[in-house]
């Protein structure tokens, strides 16, 4: 049994797509980070960075006691390597599903993410900011893009460079893309959203937070964006 602490955010959709294809037993812990559910003390013991999702592995491989980890690139890693699933077994395979995880973890996602703060959620709209940050999206889109017309997945056969990916994507409207103007990527985009497993996961987010408000109310944007270290040192206190 896996415990996995989750919002229904791009990153936390990365490790209930994997768990779905996969077929591992887990149990969804929601937190409400809109309602600041991640400064608990007892989430904080999980993920000290009070950020979903995170995952605490009652059955690690070496029997042991249980594992926890944070960050969803090293969750799906870990995921990977515990099952020995999603991840390719040669050596160069592997290494293009590490490097574009990577590539995911430190671009795609923290530019699209502050392409959706300065876009929507920013009190107020400075143009040089929405301006830099969709073009960062749209140039990294052009990067995915050009991979994916020689390659049916992102390390050629479907990995968890390929799940990284996916959720950060589903929000293109609003990140200023069309995926018409990518042509490869849209094909890829496409399939994936039509994997059982996929669907599965995304119904999962369904249950979790049925109705999610239109846009962000003030007091979760204070607490999602209007933190500091004596913030976290406060709450774990």
């Amino acid at each position: 049994m896996i415990d996995v602490y989750y919002w229904t955010t791009p990153n936390g959709h990365k490790v209930t797509m994997f768990l779905e294809e996969t077929g591992l037993e887990y149990r969804l812990i929601p937190i409400n980070i809109g309602k600041g559910e991640q400064f608990k003390r007892e989430f904080l013991a999980v993920a000290p960075n009070n950020r979903i999702p995170a995952i605490l592995d009652r059955k690690p491989a070496d029997g042991g006691a249980p594992v926890s980890l944070f960050e969803s690139g090293a969750i799906l890693l870990y995921l990977a390597d515990k099952t020995g699933k999603l991840i390719p077994k040669s050596l160069r395979g592997r290494a293009a599903a590490l490097e574009w995880l990577f590539w995911q973890m430190a671009g795609l996602g923290p530019m699209a993410g502050q392409n959706h703060h300065f876009s929507n959620y920013a009190p107020e709209k400075i143009p040089y900011a929405i301006d830099r940050y969709v073009k960062e999206t749209n140039r990294l889109y052009g990067v995915l893009d050009k991979r994916l017309a020689e390659h049916e997945f992102v390390a050629d056969e479907y990995s968890i460079a390929d799940i990284a990916a996916y959720p950060w994507i589903v929000p293109y409207e609003r990140q200023g893309q069309k995926l018409e103007d990518f042509p490869h990527l849209k094909r890829w985009f496409e399939a994936i959203r039509e994997r059982p497993a996929t669907k599965r996961a995304y119904d999962r987010a369904k249950e979790i937070n049925p109705n999610p408000p239109a846009t962000m109310t003030e007091d979760a944007k204070k607490i999602l964006f209007g933190q500091t270290a004596a913030t976290v040192a406060a709450k774990a206190s």
